[in-house]
């Protein structure tokens, strides 16, 4: 890339490359790294395109161009992702907050307001936190609720506190570093988990770039995929208020088995939600 070049320029080189890599949205994708170096927003690409690039800009952008023609996505070279109208920072140790996540926090906001209509207050616990959007994204939504996020990844855990003060939510948040319940205490209104539910065998099988960028240990839910639920369906009734809640996200083809065994530990289906591509998604479960 030349030291001449103008936005627009920029933009449709960078769209050449990527469309060369077999990237599948190369002009959106250039636009986000390109936007990302020079303050842009997707709207300032059609009003200001003719503006010319400073040479230290296009270097900046050469660098995060050539990662993505590697295969990084474009949210982990960028180092944020938006999620429930949030600005979430990423870290190796977390996966990127994705869109059909959002479904678990519209399905969980009505049992936390209604906890607050009881009792003035809701206790949150989420587990696996990662980049602690979901119970983040809650506490933003309602005041009144506080939250407890577990991982244990220290990476997470950091990358999780650090969003938490960003977003001026610290107060109400709280983490610990836990192996799911083992050093969590007191009980919660509404247990969360966005867990790893991939087959160990299916995850070489995966996209690119979610197998070699998104940590593994956030991806494996062992043999069969249902390791967490299991845990999580034997083990949160000694951490539920009276009334409480649990929801769970799930893939696609896991609903009936993932339904099966919190049946089998006395809990019923509440509300069963579709992810934007119609696909099941979240489960919330009462006893």
């Amino acid at each position: 890339m030349k030291s001449s070049l103008t936005v627009q320029a920029c933009v449709a080189e960078a769209k050449q490359r990527l469309n060369a890599a077999g990237i599948a949205d190369p002009t959106t994708d250039a636009r986000l790294l390109i936007g990302g170096v020079i303050g842009f927003s997707l709207t300032d690409f059609v009003l200001n395109g003719a503006r010319p690039l400073q040479t230290d800009e296009v270097d900046r952008i050469e660098a995060l161009i050539a990662r993505r023609e590697r295969g990084e996505p474009v949210h982990r070279i960028l180092g944020r992702r938006e999620f429930y109208g949030l600005d979430f920072l990423l870290s190796q140790g977390t996966l990127e907050p994705r869109p059909d996540t959002e479904v678990l926090v519209n399905a969980a906001l009505p049992y936390v307001r209604a906890a607050v209509q009881r009792k003035d207050a809701a206790r949150i616990l989420d587990m696996g936190i990662g980049t602690g959007a979901i119970c983040l994204s809650l506490l933003h939504a309602v005041p009144e609720a506080t939250g407890v996020g577990s991982d244990i990844s220290q990476d997470a855990i950091a990358t999780a506190r650090g969003n938490a003060e960003r977003l001026a939510l610290a107060e109400r948040f709280e983490t610990i570093e836990s192996d799911w319940f083992e050093h969590i205490s007191g009980r919660f209104d509404i247990i969360l988990s966005n867990p790893p539910y991939i087959r160990t065998d299916v995850i070489d099988t995966l996209d690119r770039e979610v197998r070699e960028f998104d940590p593994f240990i956030a991806l494996d839910g062992g043999v069969d995929g249902l390791l967490p639920y299991r845990v999580i369906a034997e083990k949160a009734v000694d951490f539920l208020e009276s009334g409480g809640v649990v929801g769970v996200e799930i893939g696609y083809d896991q609903m009936a088995d993932v339904t099966t065994i919190f049946a089998s530990k006395g809990y019923e289906c509440a509300n069963r939600v579709k992810d934007y591509g119609g696909h099941d998604r979240v489960l919330i479960f009462r006893r």
